[in-house]
């Protein structure tokens, strides 16, 4: 290649090879690839005023934003595409939202500040979000990089204290990546080994295959050291696979002079041609910008070409994830209101089959409700059977006292059946609170329930869930109050103190009271008599209270919900009925938009 050649030569001979695979990145950049996985790029990592921005500069052909302290506030991807039918022209964008066309190489510096204040507030804070500046020209090369903030130690006026330490982790956040090739600029004039940006690198790349040095300010060195760059450049200090480069940009002087651009390259290339120490450089391809646009310009594709095998795999990888989420969305309501109509049937259907399921166990929705009702069934009769001792004592404390509390006007030896009939019945009532308390119980587990399944079913639609949950609430209560009812009348009944005579003598004889003398009358008996007969209340009440809660509170209810919902047919506004939850929607969005960007990326793949 003639270094007499202008940038449009250069570009010629690179194009054919380069620029399918830097279109390829750009391309999977624009569709949002890169929020996937990472993509191979070039990061610009450099000490505060090691040259980072003139280098830039040179490779992109426009001026950009320079100064003292911190420059580069945000990250900056420069895309570079050559093209010859285009004299120049500029696209930044940043933010998600804000894109900006513009034709004059002058506005560039005026639209990066203004993108940095958007992002990073005006002043000399950071921000990690990236700025897109897209150039396209006849004069630049084929490359796509990102200028990151310069390394910094100490934080002056208007700085975080911590600005070292925020700058480190931004730049650490690109560099870190594989697919990252880390360009490092140095400056000629400084010890190599004691820059922050190396070591920096060193960290992340520690065997060098993906860190490429740029030696920067060549005629600002001492005499005699010259010996001493040409050591690092030939990779005999600090050995880094991808070797040096050195450039000579425009310096303060020759910008304060309003040197071109195009101009300095012409100078830079004077400047090699005539060193004494440096003219070999040219020969050996490791000095000059037109040089380093070429190693770069390959450096890019060879790590792309590397990294399409594994980007592929991981683009399948997560698209199969992503189809994986997305099935387990539904598709959403049809658009066509019969069709929108037979899609409602079909969700309430499928609710009310649910319900219907779980109300009679062949469903387990949490927890498996139908053993969950045992348990407290179970606690009901432990209820009972612990109340026995009690109401013996009672029993027992009464005979034995009746003489002296209870007796009225019958003679010695006799007794009032209505003192043992009160102490029966104030004993049993004592247990309707029990029961109440296990409806309570039951009624909050069998809603919770029935609330879940809603969650479940109509998760998608907020309406649906909302109805279906009010009135799981209003029908619980009602049948919460008809079983409250049924269980008053119940203890009511049992005030009458009755039961069939030949089953309260079965009762006697299984559990062994009173087994001879049947028609001897003896006050001594009666303990016997009614703890026969508390068997017999704790039997029916045993499975009558539980037996009206499954009813009522379950089974009734299920089938009273199921009504409900089926009478949202007959409403006219089926549009209101199915509209989506909004984050739902925005989510199925959001994985099919994924699903689409990585489809796109994936035949782009291919077709290379």
């Amino acid at each position: 290649m003639s270094y007499d050649d202008g940038p449009s030569m250069f570009q010629d001979q690179l194009a054919e090879k380069v620029r399918p695979f830097i279109d390829l990145i750009d391309y999977m950049r624009s569709i949002g690839i890169d929020k996937e996985l990472p993509l191979p790029t070039i990061a610009v990592v450099g000490d505060q005023s090691s040259g980072k921005s003139s280098v830039l500069e040179t490779l992109s052909g426009v001026a950009l934003p320079r100064g003292t302290g911190i420059v580069t506030r945000c990250p900056l991807l420069l895309q570079l595409c050559n093209d010859r039918t285009v004299k120049w022209e500029a696209v930044i964008s940043y933010g998600g939202k804000f894109r900006n066309e513009f034709d004059d190489p002058s506005e560039v510096v005026r639209h990066v500040e203004q993108a940095q204040n958007s992002l990073a507030g005006k002043g000399v804070g950071i921000c990690e979000d990236l700025i897109t500046l897209k150039i396209t020209s006849s004069t630049v090369c084929d490359l796509s990089l990102i200028d990151l903030p310069g390394i910094t130690r100490v934080a002056v006026k208007g700085q975080p204290d911590d600005i070292g330490a925020q700058i480190n982790h931004l730049i650490r956040k690109f560099i870190k990546e594989k697919r990252t090739i880390i360009l490092v600029v140095v400056p000629c004039n400084v010890d190599i080994a004691t820059t922050e940006a190396l070591k920096m690198a060193q960290e992340m790349d520690p065997e060098g295959t993906r860190t490429l040095a740029i030696l920067t300010k060549p005629d600002l060195i001492d005499p005699g050291a010259e010996k001493n760059v040409l050591e690092i450049v030939h990779n005999k200090v600090i050995f880094l696979n991808m070797g040096y480069v050195i450039v000579k940009c425009r310096g303060q002087k020759q910008i304060d002079e309003n040197v071109s651009i195009t101009r300095a390259i012409e100078e830079e290339l004077e400047f090699f041609q005539n060193h004494e120490h440096f003219r070999s450089l040219l020969r050996e391809e490791k000095a000059s910008t037109k040089c380093l646009a070429n190693k770069l310009s390959n450096a890019l594709v060879n790590h792309i070409k590397k990294s399409l095998p594994q980007m592929s795999e991981k683009i399948k990888e997560q698209m199969g994830e992503v189809k994986h989420l997305l099935s387990k969305l539904e598709g959403g309501p049809p658009l066509e209101p019969a069709e929108k109509r037979k899609y409602l049937i079909q969700v309430i259907t499928d609710f009310n089959e649910q319900i219907t399921q779980l109300s009679k166990g062949d469903i387990i929705v949490e927890e498996n409700l139908f053993v969950l009702m045992r348990k407290e069934f179970a606690e009901w009769m432990k209820c009972l059977q612990n109340d026995k001792s009690n109401y013996h004592k009672v029993v027992q404390q009464v005979v034995d006292e009746y003489d002296q509390k209870h007796r009225g006007s019958e003679l010695p030896g006799f007794s009032n059946y209505r003192v043992f009939q009160h102490v029966v019945q104030k004993l049993v009532a004592e247990l309707k609170n029990p029961a109440m308390t296990t409806l309570q119980t039951i009624r909050d587990m069998v809603q919770k329930q029935f609330d879940h399944l809603s969650k479940e079913c109509f998760k998608n639609y907020p309406y649906l869930h909302q109805v279906s949950k009010r009135n799981i609430e209003t029908i619980q209560e009602q049948q919460s109050n008809i079983v409250k009812e049924r269980i008053v009348e119940q203890f009511e009944m049992e005030m009458q103190v009755y039961t069939q005579d030949e089953i309260f003598n079965k009762i006697i004889l299984e559990e062994g009271e009173i087994a001879e003398d049947k028609d001897k009358d003896t006050r001594s008996k009666y303990p016997g008599l009614l703890k026969a007969y508390y068997e017999i209340v704790v039997q029916r009440l045993a499975d009558q209270v539980p037996m009206l809660i499954r009813y009522f509170i379950l089974k009734q209810s299920a089938k009273i919900v199921c009504s409900e919902m089926l009478d949202l047919l007959h409403r006219d506004d089926t549009d209101n009925i199915l509209q989506e939850d909004s984050e739902i929607e925005q989510y199925r969005a959001k994985l099919q938009a994924q699903v689409d960007r990585l489809i796109l990326a994936n035949d782009k793949i291919s077709s290379l």
